[in-house]
């Protein structure tokens, strides 16, 4: 697929990334802190996967939900994977706050309210994410 905007990145803020996967900093002003974990290869479903690099893909979307939750101590998580629009493994992980546009519905319901202004420590959510997932970068992933 090479028209893919997930295989073909355009002004992403890379908070980190290996061989297999990276996480991005969603922009988005209503949910700051979102990010988006992405396989890096275009790969359709989780089942296309082996074990392995499911264990590794999942375990670097825990590893931003913890990172997130230290760093922005949100309400709730939102994990999600979707790919109806980009069929193109990757993961939603979304700190949500009582406050913001829409809680306690999802982000795409109808808005209720202006969120407060929420920013998340860029620099900060980098370095937790180093700190987590340095080692990973040396576990071997075998298709």
């Amino acid at each position: 697929m090479t028209d893919c905007p997930l295989c073909r990145p355009d002004k992403e803020t890379v908070l980190w990334s290996d061989t297999r996967c990276r996480v991005i900093l969603v922009d988005d002003p209503d949910y700051t802190g979102f990010c988006r974990v992405i396989w890096q290869q275009h790969v359709k479903e989780m089942t296309d996967l082996s074990d392995a690099e499911r264990v590794r893909f999942m375990t670097v979307v825990f590893a931003v939900e913890q990172a997130l939750r230290e760093s922005m101590h949100p309400d709730k998580i939102n994990l999600a994977s979707l790919g109806n629009q980009v069929p193109h493994l990757h993961w939603h992980v979304i700190p949500r706050f009582a406050d913001d546009a829409h809680f306690p519905d999802p982000i795409w319901a109808t808005r209720k309210r202006d969120p407060r202004a929420i920013r998340a420590d860029q620099t900060r959510l980098a370095e937790q994410l180093k700190r987590r997932l340095g080692d990973l970068r040396q576990m071997k992933t075998r298709r």
